[in-house]
């Protein structure tokens, strides 16, 4: 993905790594964003994510993050055609809002969206969330 992101927008900058040690700058960037990246993360690891986010992010920065709704961990062996083992972790969206806060993050929105009749039974509510890391005063 990143290198059709690279051939597709060549004056953007791509950059991949591990989201609890980001090779960035402190406040070097203007946005990021994590859409279902976080899926996959253990919970006691979220908080570590998120500072690193909260980290890199410039004052005014926002973060836009998706993730499954519930309170489990499903682990896969098939996905994608493929033979796998991949653990994917449903966040109630009350526990990611006050790990965001914990993290320097001010929830700006909130979405959570009901699975349509395609993909019922095997997906659940969808959450989208909008923070930034607020100006210092």
């Amino acid at each position: 993905m990143v290198a059709v992101a690279r051939r597709n927008h060549p004056d953007l900058r791509f950059e991949e790594g591990s989201m609890t040690a980001l090779k960035l700058a402190d406040e070097a960037v203007g946005g990021a964003v994590a859409w279902y990246s976080t899926v996959h993360t253990p919970p006691e690891v979220l908080p570590t994510v998120f500072a690193e986010i909260h980290r890199v992010l410039a004052p005014g920065g926002h973060l836009l993050i998706a993730f499954k709704v519930g309170d489990q961990r499903r682990h896969l062996d098939q996905g994608y055609g493929h033979k796998l083992s991949l653990d994917v972790y449903w966040m109630p969206p009350e526990h990611i809002a006050e790990l965001l806060s914990k993290a320097g993050l001010v929830l700006d929105a909130q979405l959570i969206r009901e699975p349509d009749e395609s993909e019922k039974p095997r997906s659940g509510r969808q959450a989208f969330f909008l923070a930034h890391k607020p100006h210092e005063s």
